[in-house]
């Protein structure tokens, strides 16, 4: 490695691919040096796993460092990290149902009597489907064999 190439952050699988895209996209030459060579990964699953130090040029280092924190490969100390999880997704949905104009369907559980009937039933009408698709396909070959002969 050169001496003019300064490091700018570690990563490894699908981050490390998505690094070197985005600094080959936007022109900024990088090189990789694994910290810690993993071969056995990489024989069994034709995939190098290892964490690999990436490198740029000096000139480079602040476009890379500022591309690195616009795509989240860097995260700036101080700063919050926008986290959305399920009970913000949650919130919004329960917002939408009020706001909606069709008031929202209500289920009541089955009684499990009437569970298990309908789940018999069920399986009988997979089975007489699947049958008619299997004789259905035989009859339609048994036809068109006999165009033949």
């Amino acid at each position: 490695m050169d001496e003019n190439f300064k490091f700018l952050v570690s990563a490894s699988g699908f981050e490390l691919e998505r690094i070197r895209t985005a600094l080959l996209d936007n022109g900024i030459p990088s090189d990789s040096k694994p910290q810690r060579r993993n071969f056995s990964a990489k024989a069994v699953t034709g995939v190098d796993n290892s964490v690999q130090d990436i490198y740029v040029a000096e000139k480079d280092y602040e476009n890379a460092y500022d591309l690195c924190v616009g795509i989240g490969a860097i995260h700036i100390e101080g700063e919050e990290e926008i986290i959305e999880d399920d009970a913000a997704f949650a919130d919004a949905a329960e917002n939408a149902e009020e706001t909606s104009a069709a008031p929202a369907e209500e289920f009541e559980e089955m009684p499990s009597g009437k569970r298990t009937a309908v789940r018999i039933v069920s399986a009988i009408l997979f089975i007489l489907i699947a049958a008619a698709i299997i004789f259905g396909t035989d009859y339609f070959m048994g036809w068109i064999k006999g165009l033949f002969m």
